[in-house]
């Protein structure tokens, strides 16, 4: 016996199952642990159970645990090691979609998926496999940032997701005007765009970064909307900085430094006197947008929002 991942391939030869799926459990257990002979700051381990579930219900399998104290931050992501046999060898599916990858096939598809996103910006399809493929350190990043905020851990229990199949798109379009709700439904309106464009996240190789992933798809434009930002492509270019920053994927960072090879000459003024370094203040700055649940704040002025996240007025 050795130890191997990942997680789904134990528990299919450990327990025979042979459909399962890997998630967080629905609550959060956090206990503050200090020592008073100690000068070291208070150490918070938080416990997430990790469950599968098969027809006959949910079963929990292991406790990942994060600590954190003042000061500094060791919260990485590091899926569990479990024992199986050495002979089985064939990968299962971690999640709906998944396609299970080696390092030498994400190394193709990167390159591939680069070219074609080069030649063809509008290749959503391609963009999205570039992402996928080299993402796996910037979203372990994004899981230890979210893990240390109380919002960003809730999302990440609740695991919310966003298409017209959840929301309930009449409903926000009633809301009062200035709130983040009607905003939303506005900028889908105006760009004519739709929540359920996004493409399901296929070559991320653990659930939870999977996970991190598709919010970070479907919450785009919610990003569009707090930020003020049209669809155009200095409004995209723009939008990629913001998350580059914040986010660190490898996607963002090439989309902000190569975009604006496309610019027109008075698109490409306006963006580096005035767009470019409002995009890198905000960036800098503000909160970490994959932390704000935003399915909890429809109700909230959008005005209100920007300056609790520390979002300048947008130079619109």
């Amino acid at each position: 016996m050795i130890q191997r991942q990942p997680f789904l391939k134990a528990v299919k030869s450990c327990t025979g199952i042979q459909k399962v799926s890997l998630h967080y459990g629905s609550a959060s257990k956090i206990k503050e642990q200090e020592d008073s002979n100690n000068a070291k700051p208070a150490e918070v381990m938080r416990e997430i159970p990790i469950k599968f579930q098969t027809s006959s219900g949910s079963y929990i399998l292991d406790t990942i645990r994060y600590a954190t104290s003042s000061g500094r931050s060791d919260t990485t992501f590091k899926p569990p090691k479990i024992l199986i046999d050495e002979n089985d060898e064939k990968a299962l599916p971690l999640y709906k979609y998944h396609i299970p990858t080696n390092s030498f096939q994400k190394v193709v598809l990167s390159v591939g998926a680069a070219a074609a996103a080069l030649l063809d910006p509008r290749r959503a399809d391609m963009v999205a496999v570039l992402g996928e493929t080299t993402g796996y350190a910037a979203l372990s990043k994004l899981f230890s940032s979210m893990i240390q905020d109380t919002e960003g851990q809730q999302i990440l229990l609740d695991k919310p997701r966003i298409n017209s199949s959840i929301l309930n798109l009449n409903e926000l379009a009633k809301l009062p005007e200035g709130t983040l709700g009607h905003a939303y439904i506005r900028f889908l309106e105006d760009n004519q765009v739709t929540p359920d464009s996004r493409l399901p996240v296929q070559f991320v190789d653990e659930p939870e970064l999977a996970y991190i992933m598709q919010r970070y798809r479907e919450a785009h434009d919610l990003f569009h909307t707090v930020l003020g930002m049209p669809t155009n492509m200095l409004g995209e270019v723009t939008v990629k900085w913001i998350e580059g920053i914040q986010t660190g994927l490898p996607m963002c960072i090439g989309g902000a430094i190569f975009g604006p090879l496309r610019f027109k000459p008075k698109q490409r003024q306006k963006y580096i006197s005035t767009y470019l370094p409002w995009a890198i203040r905000v960036g800098k700055s503000s909160k970490l947008l994959m932390n704000v649940y935003f399915e909890k704040r429809w109700e909230q002025s959008l005005a209100e929002l920007r300056q609790e996240l520390g979002i300048e007025e947008p130079p619109i």
